[in-house]
């Protein structure tokens, strides 16, 4: 029987974690019809062994075959996730599941596709933690046109199809608002609670600011050009060819009129403008193509699996 909600969680060395998560699951979620997939992404402390030992009918875990990262962690439980709606959730305990009773209710009774947390009261340290994630969300909001207090609450719940098509790749978990909203999905913020992290070390730090940047360009991309992307290189490229060419019509009338231009650095201006220009265009033809590749080829998976385990059923390899 088809569960109402499936809850993800991906997991990476929370082996101290991942008991007390499941017994506060049955206890905030007793309503409801759910299920629980744990995305092991590598750990090296012992997890998987954990989950397995507290499994039950509610409960699959997934391990990866290594360390994929977590926008890849969560689109493998989305895969396997068979609810009407889905849930993410962190394995750290600092987001509370006891919110979720409440954002599912909205997401239904509201006919909303996405009902996204808020860490308004959130527990982390505020030069490492909350200044980076402030800067960040801030940039987001500017950059996409997408509205969100919070990009990096993990904890949202989706109806499965909006959920089944997000294609999360690289770190783009942070974005996926973001992703949602190329769906068209309507999007609505709650306010949910927000722990201390007890057990365990955090996976996050200054490092992977730069990474955030990086997928942060391509979702602008994503956002305003992922159907239309010769708007945006052939834009610039036709500018850039036009300068180019009424420099060099210019030069050449000075070489018809017997000045010496040879060395002038409008010369080189005017050459870099008129190749430059060509090039963006030629590149605007490509990403077309890729485009085109990228909607219409068959879906393929970003990682491999080692083994899935339902409840206390013998596992079943993935070679």
């Amino acid at each position: 029987m088809t569960p109402e909600l499936s809850i993800v969680i991906t997991v990476l060395n929370e082996v101290e974690n991942v008991g007390r998560l499941v017994e506060k699951l049955r206890v905030d979620l007793s309503g409801i019809d759910y299920e629980v997939i744990f995305v092991d992404d590598g750990s090296t402390d012992g997890t998987q062994k954990a989950i397995r030992t507290i499994a039950d009918e509610r409960i699959t875990l997934i391990e990866l075959r290594k360390n994929y990262g977590q926008s890849t962690a969560m689109t493998a439980g989305i895969e396997h996730a068979t609810g009407r709606y889905v849930a993410l959730l962190d394995g750290d305990m600092q987001n509370d599941s006891s919110d979720i009773p409440h954002m599912l209710h909205k997401l239904k009774t509201e006919d909303w596709d996405v009902v996204a947390g808020n860490r308004k009261n959130r527990q982390d340290g505020f030069l490492l933690r909350k200044l980076p994630s402030r800067m960040a969300n801030y940039l987001i909001r500017k950059l996409t046109g997408v509205h969100i207090k919070d990009y990096g609450c993990t904890l949202k719940v989706f109806k499965k199809e909006i959920a089944d098509d997000l294609g999360l790749y690289g770190e783009m978990h942070r974005f996926i608002p973001v992703l949602a909203k190329l769906q068209g999905a309507s999007i609505v913020q709650v306010d949910v609670k927000h722990h201390h992290r007890q057990f365990g070390k955090s996976k996050y730090g200054l490092g992977r600011t730069f990474k955030v940047m990086s997928d942060l360009i391509t979702m602008v991309f994503f956002r305003k050009y992922i159907q239309k992307p010769m708007h945006l290189f052939g834009g610039i490229g036709f500018i850039m060819l036009f300068i180019g060419m009424i420099t060099n019509i210019y030069l050449l009338i000075l070489k018809l009129s017997g000045h010496d231009i040879w060395g002038k650095p409008l010369l080189i201006l005017g050459l870099i403008l008129l190749l430059g220009g060509i090039q963006l265009i030629t590149i605007g033809f490509l990403a077309e193509i890729s485009i085109r590749i990228y909607f219409e080829s068959g879906n393929k998976k970003t990682y491999q699996i080692r083994r899935i385990v339902h409840g206390q059923k013998k596992d079943v390899e993935y070679r």
